[in-house]
């Protein structure tokens, strides 16, 4: 049996035990503080990038998905439409070139929020595969968050020397991944003052820019 199978039995057992001895739980009685999440995207995604968004929708279920927004420069409307939709929380992925994508995070309607920069999507990206139990790791290497999701396969032994209750607990990843670089933290949701800046950050055109001086510089050293 899965894990969670086993949490939710253990909790369920823990709960006929205090109703017998007269106990009430109070869980039920407290207020519950939920968050809901809006993601939507920019027109130009492409494949690999709307697989990515489909994963998270299906990895996290309080995720409320709707559909692409027009404009890339008025994004304060996303806060209209966190409210529309009963959301307290909007993810946005900004699609430009049909190639950079940007992911913006944020607290609506009064913020912080937060522009990543995404990178390292696998090019055989496809729709990551089904799981009961699952462990997300967060990784911070090289001033970047690396998200990776992993599966937690248990298999029996079979061994007549070992209990019953043994288990092999490996763990498969099964995606989706994909790297974080910050951009900005602003104060407001989708607008304000700067928090925090990253110096280190070098966007898609600088590095463009570069390779195409290099091969220049290549190519004028070849002729002479």
């Amino acid at each position: 049996m899965a894990t969670i199978f086993k949490l939710a039995k253990a909790q369920k057992n823990a709960a006929d035990n205090n109703e017998k001895n007269g106990e009430v739980s109070t869980d039920k009685k407290s207020v519950k503080n939920k968050q809901r999440v809006l993601v939507l995207s920019s027109r130009g995604i492409n494949y690999r990038q709307r697989h990515l968004l489909n994963d998270l929708e299906a990895l996290f279920p309080h995720f409320k998905k709707d559909s692409k927004l027009d404009t890339k420069f008025n994004l304060r409307i996303l806060n209209e439409l966190a409210e529309l939709n009963n959301c307290n929380n909007c993810v946005f992925f900004e699609v430009r070139k049909h190639q950079d994508l940007y992911m913006w995070t944020s607290k609506t309607p009064n913020g912080p929020s937060i522009k990543f920069h995404v990178q390292n999507i696998p090019k055989g990206a496809r729709r990551s595969k089904p799981f009961i139990d699952h462990v997300i790791s967060f990784t911070i290497v090289d001033n970047r968050i690396w998200f990776r999701n992993f599966q937690v396969v248990e298999k029996d032994l079979k061994s007549s020397d070992t209990k019953v209750n043994d288990k092999n607990i490996s763990l498969v990843e099964i995606g989706p991944r994909f790297v974080l670089n910050v951009i900005r933290i602003f104060e407001g949701s989708f607008c304000g003052a700067s928090i925090y800046a990253n110096p280190e950050f070098i966007t898609p055109n600088q590095k463009l820019c570069s390779i195409v001086m290099f091969a220049f510089d290549n190519l004028d050293s070849a002729k002479e």
